[in-house]
């Protein structure tokens, strides 16, 4: 199940000495006090040891690692927040390029733009931004990077509005394979800057990423109401006939999971079943709780949170419930429609739960995302009502493999011929890299791929091949 390839070769000393010297921030190497920790990534489930894990300071270093990787003939992932669920961010014998030390961050209040670098969080990005009560599209766990999130497409609490983090992005610098500098954006490089926006990080390493903001916030209607697992058939339907008629202002999502111990739930639940409805109103406040109200009587109601929040802590508010280094694996199918078939198959997965961390989520798309054009960018996928997430998870080793298996029975239920997205895959496997795309995105991504990275240097990600 794990995806990247193992190597043999490793870098001499002569050779790390040469590098280190000449950059401005860390080298670190197999024995070195900060080594292990270093190399550990968000996904506990991926354990590897990298040759060498460069700690870059700014574009300089970013170019003289690809460099390196590029002569030595190393295997090179590529690090920003290191969520990577198949455990891209790292590698076994070949180099890390870490872009976690790039974090700053420039916002135009009054352009409504934002430039940041590519070590950026979520949460990072959002204080920024909500100084001036703006934003962008971000992950719903705030510790995801910014980086592969848009590069994969971006589905976030804003996206019905708003569009994708992707759909936002209006200017990229890439270090590309060959090491050259480049900017990316609707006047320059227009074909690599198509690629970029769902084609994930086949073309290059971006270092830093330019968003059109909007005015969002500073308090935001949001929350999660909670109903019976045994009311599950009757809370489906609802939602998608609740979703038929949702304003573009208000994004939703099902979350068929177990109750966690937490104070505003009912210690009678605590570890049971548990269907949660969320949804976050980037409108005017006053009149979010008409728009909620659909979502919010769709059963017996366990407990109802929507309330006003910050919009940076709504964005934080499900952190705790990803922690860092415990098991995971994900998968997600697309569907045109959330017809009857499709909510048995969620309905019947939803009772078959192998342990209480794993969940599945049916979020509601349209609105934003869907009337961009599919061959604006190349994530295409835009006529989908709906995205199903499955979430598999362990604290340890211990069941990890069921888990799995039960995630993949749930998307394969789904049918074969749904479609993906690759920020959602968990792990390496070119049938679901083709099922991320259309037919003709796919070809224009592989001549993308054979201009900026015929060698495939860029080949810890999912994957396009180049065919030269």
């Amino acid at each position: 199940m794990t995806t990247t390839e193992s190597s043999p070769l490793r870098l001499g000393e002569a050779t790390v000495a040469e590098f280190a010297a000449g950059l401005r921030g860390t080298a670190i190497t197999p024995g070195d006090d900060s080594y292990d920790p270093d190399r550990a990534i968000w996904n506990g489930a991926h354990d590897r040891h990298p040759a060498l894990i460069a700690r870059c300071a700014g574009v300089a270093d970013v170019i003289r690692t690809v460099d390196l990787a590029r002569s030595e003939g190393l295997p090179l992932a590529v690090r920003g927040g290191g969520h990577s669920i198949p455990g891209f961010s790292t590698v076994d014998g070949g180099i890390v390029l870490d872009l976690s030390p790039m974090r700053g961050i420039q916002v135009d209040p009054d352009r409504r733009v934002a430039i940041a670098q590519a070590g950026c969080t979520w949460k990072d990005l959002d204080a920024e931004s909500q100084q001036f009560a703006l934003a962008v599209t971000g992950g719903l766990v705030s510790s995801t990077g910014i980086a592969g999130f848009t590069t994969g497409g971006g589905i976030g609490w804003l996206m019905r509005k708003y569009g994708l983090a992707s759909d936002n992005l209006i200017g990229a610098d890439v270090v590309t394979a060959d090491g050259q500098f480049v900017h990316a954006s609707a006047d320059e490089n227009p074909d690599l800057f198509w690629g970029l926006r769902g084609g994930g990080g086949n073309f290059g390493v971006v270092t830093s990423f330019e968003y059109r903001l909007h005015d969002v916030g500073p308090a935001v209607l949001s929350g999660l109401v909670f109903y019976p697992a045994d009311e599950a058939e009757q809370v489906l339907a609802g939602y998608r006939q609740a979703c038929a008629a949702a304003p573009d202002e208000l994004t939703t999502l099902v979350n068929m999971t177990t109750a966690p111990p937490v104070p505003f739930l009912p210690e009678s639940v605590h570890g049971t079943p548990i269907i949660g409805v969320g949804g976050c109103w980037s409108g005017d406040p006053d009149d979010g709780e008409a728009a909620t109200a659909p979502f919010r009587s769709l059963g017996t109601v366990i407990a109802d949170i929507f309330a006003v929040h910050p919009y940076a802590g709504w964005q934080q508010a499900l952190d705790p419930l990803y922690p860092r280094g415990i098991y995971n694996y994900f998968r997600s199918a697309f569907l045109r429609s959330a017809d009857a078939t499709s909510l048995r198959v969620l309905q019947d997965s939803f009772a078959t739960l192998p342990n209480t961390l794993t969940e599945i989520h049916l979020q509601h798309l349209g609105g934003a995302v869907g009337r961009v054009p599919a061959d604006a960018t190349a994530f295409a996928l835009r006529d989908q009502e709906f995205i199903v997430n499955i979430v598999a998870r362990t604290p340890t080793a211990d069941g990890f493999a069921a888990a799995v298996d039960w995630a993949r029975a749930v998307t394969s239920g789904l049918g074969q011929d749904a479609g993906t997205y690759v920020n959602f895959t968990g792990e390496s496997n070119q049938a679901l890299v083709r099922a991320s795309y259309p037919p003709d995105t796919y070809r224009r991504l592989v001549e993308l791929k054979n201009e900026y990275d015929p060698t495939n240097l860029f080949r810890l990600n999912q994957n396009i091949v180049p065919s030269t």
